[in-house]
């Protein structure tokens, strides 16, 4: 179970923009990712790259936590919201909920919900 210090800091990590190197410290060597309800992506190297690929397609993101982490047990919920600004082009916001299970201060698991239309 994760304490709320733990939860702080992975999330002060992601606020600043440091999304890979949050996967890196934060989460289990084979942790999984999965979007909405598609395939669960496995393996923190496997994570990190796939999170450098979609970075690198936008000159930046700008991150925000739209409300304190929900922390339950092993379980914790986060609300964002990612502005992503392309190298042209107006920038396109979306909100999503993150649903993890920690093991220990680490993320073992983690599904993120919301609607792809965001980004239409």
């Amino acid at each position: 179970m994760p304490e709320r210090k733990t939860v702080d800091a992975f999330t002060a990590q992601v606020l600043r923009g440091d999304h890979v190197g949050a996967i890196g410290d934060w989460y289990h060597e084979d942790a999984s990712m999965q979007e909405n309800q598609g395939e669960p992506r496995v393996g923190r190297d496997l994570l990190m790259d796939g999170e450098a690929r979609t970075l690198a397609r936008f000159a930046r993101v700008e991150t925000e936590l739209l409300a304190p982490p929900l922390i339950d047990g092993d379980t914790v919920a986060i609300r964002w919201r990612f502005t992503f600004v392309p190298h042209e082009g107006p920038p396109k916001s979306m909100e999503e909920v993150a649903w993890q299970t920690w093991r220990g201060d680490k993320i073992a698991r983690e599904t993120f919900f919301y609607d792809p239309r965001q980004m239409a």
